[in-house]
C-alpha cells in the first residue's frame, strides 16, 4: 500500500512592501522608507517581501512631498483582513511622522581597528581555505557581521567540543582564558587568535599584577566574554567589580596590595566613579600605565556626548549584546536625550520620531558602517534629510593580522 507524503505546512500569506511605486507611465517613485514599513509590519507579526508595486489597484500607497518625491506602499493578500488592518495602521503611523529632519552624525563611529582585524582574519581564512572555518563565540558582537560570515562558510560555536578534532578554530576579538587555549591544544586544534591587541594588553597586565602579589580588581560586566577571558588569567587573585556599590563592599586579603583593570568597552565616566570608590577604600590602589578602556570606546563616547544635547532623539546602531553600543545609549540618556539601540533601520519605531526634528546618529565599534547609511536613507523616505557630520577626531590606528592569517 502506498502512502502519500504528509502535506507541507501552509506558507503564511506574504504582504508586499514597495521599494518603488510604479506610476501609470511606469516611471518608478523610490520608497527609501520601505524598510521602516517592513519593520513595523514584522513587529505586528506580518510576513513581508519587498518588490515594486503599481500605484493603481488595491495597494495602500502614498506619495510624500520630499525632495525628490518618495513613496510608501503595501499590498496585502486578498481576504487577509488582519494583515490589511496592520498595513493600514503601519502606513498611517509613518505618515504621521513624515517631515524634514536634520541628522547629526557623530564621528568616529562604527568599526574600530580591533573589529576590522578580527573580521579580516575570518574573511582571509574563508578566501584562502574555504569553509567551514570554526569560530569560538561571535567573532564580534554584531548580528549582521555574524550572519554575513555564516553565509560564506563560517561556523560559530559556543564551546570547543563542537569543533572537530584537528580543525581550525578562530578565537574572537574578545579574547579567551588560558584554560581555553589549553583545551584547544589538547584537542589538536589549529588556533588562530583574533583577540584585539588592546584586550591582550589587559590580559598581560592581569598576569603581571597577580605575579607581584596583588589582588586584581577587574571592573567590568559579569558574563561578558572579554571579562571571562581576563578573569581566567589569574583566577585565584582576580575579583570582579561591576559598580560603585561592589567597590564599597569589597574585602581583600591585603588592602595595601590592590590593583585594578577594566573591561575595554565600559562607559568612561561611570568607570572613573568606580575607580574613585576603590581608591577611597584602598589608598595605595595601583592601575595600568595607560587606560584599559580602548581608544575607540572613548572616541565614540566623546563624539556622541558632543551632539547628544543638540538632538531630540539619539539612535545607536548596534546589536543588543554589544557592550560599547549599550554604553552609548546609556550615555545619551544621561544627557537627558531619548535614545534607542537598533540593530538596523527596521528597528526604528514611528512613535520615537513624533515631534523629532534633530536625530543624533552613531554606531558601536562592532556595527558595519553601511548600516548607518541605511538609517539615513530610511529617514529620507519620510522627508528631506540634512546630514551634518561632527568629527571629533581622526582614527588612524590599524592592527596587523596574526601571522597565520596573512
Amino acid at each position: 500500500m502506498s502512502h502519500s507524503p504528509p502535506p507541507s505546512p501552509a506558507r503564511p500569506p506574504v504582504t508586499l512592501v514597495a521599494d518603488a511605486l510604479l506610476q501609470p507611465d511606469d516611471i518608478p517613485v523610490p520608497c527609501p522608507g520601505a524598510v521602516l514599513v517592513e519593520g513595523e509590519l514584522r513587529r505586528r507579526g506580518v510576513t513581508t517581501r519587498r518588490t515594486h508595486l503599481p500605484m493603481h489597484g488595491d495597494a495602500l500607497t502614498a506619495l510624500l512631498p520630499a525632495n525628490p518625491v518618495a513613496g510608501l506602499g503595501v499590498a496585502v493578500p486578498p481576504g487577509d483582513r488582519a494583515s490589511w488592518l496592520a498595513a493600514r495602521s503601519a502606513v498611517a503611523a509613518w505618515l504621521s511622522v513624515a517631515e524634514a529632519r536634520t541628522v547629526l552624525l557623530a564621528s568616529p563611529r562604527s568599526f574600530c581597528a580591533g573589529v576590522e582585524r578580527a573580521i579580516e582574519v575570518v574573511e582571509h581564512l574563508l578566501d584562502t581555505r574555504g569553509g567551514p572555518i570554526y569560530v569560538r563565540k561571535q567573532i564580534v558582537h554584531n548580528s549582521h557581521v555574524v550572519s554575513g560570515l555564516e553565509r560564506r562558510g563560517a561556523v560559530f560555536v559556543d564551546e570547543l567540543d563542537e569543533v572537530p578534532e584537528g580543525a581550525t578554530v578562530v578565537f574572537s576579538a574578545h579574547g579567551v582564558s588560558p584554560a581555553v587555549h589549553a583545551e584547544a591544544a589538547g584537542r589538536g586544534l589549529e588556533v588562530i587568535d583574533a583577540t584585539c591587541p588592546l584586550v591582550t594588553k589587559v590580559h598581560a597586565e592581569a598576569r603581571r599584577f597577580a605575579a607581584r602579589g596583588d589582588t586584581v580588581v577587574l571592573i567590568g560586566h559579569a558574563g561578558h566574554e572579554e571579562v571571562e577571558g581576563t578573569l581566567g588569567e589569574a583566577p585565584g587573585r582576580t575579583v570582579l567589580v561591576e559598580d560603585v556599590a561592589d567597590a564599597l563592599r569589597l574585602e581583600v586579603p591585603d588592602p595595601g596590595r590592590v590593583s585594578y583593570l577594566t573591561q575595554t568597552t565600559l562607559a568612561v565616566d561611570e568607570t572613573a566613579e568606580v575607580v574613585q570608590a576603590l581608591r577611597e577604600r584602598f589608598p595605595g590602589l595601583r592601575g595600568p600605565a595607560s587606560d584599559d578602556i580602548c581608544y575607540a570606546t572613548t572616541n565614540r563616547q566623546n563624539a556622541l556626548a558632543a551632539i547628544a544635547g543638540e538632538a531630540d532623539l539619539v539612535l545607536v546602531v548596534g546589536s543588543p549584546n554589544s557592550s560599547n553600543s549599550v554604553r552609548l545609549v546609556e550615555l545619551a540618556r544621561r544627557h537627558e536625550t531619548a535614545a534607542h539601540l537598533i540593530d538596523d533601520a527596521r528597528d526604528i519605531r514611528p512613535e520615537w520620531l513624533a515631534g523629532v526634528r534633530v536625530v543624533g546618529l552613531t554606531a558601536g565599534a562592532s556595527a558595519p558602517p553601511h548600516l548607518v547609511d541605511e538609517v539615513i536613507t530610511a529617514l529620507s523616505g519620510l522627508g528631506r534629510v540634512r546630514t551634518v557630520q561632527r568629527r571629533l577626531t581622526e582614527e588612524t590606528i590599524r592592527f596587523t593580522l596574526p601571522s597565520a592569517a596573512r
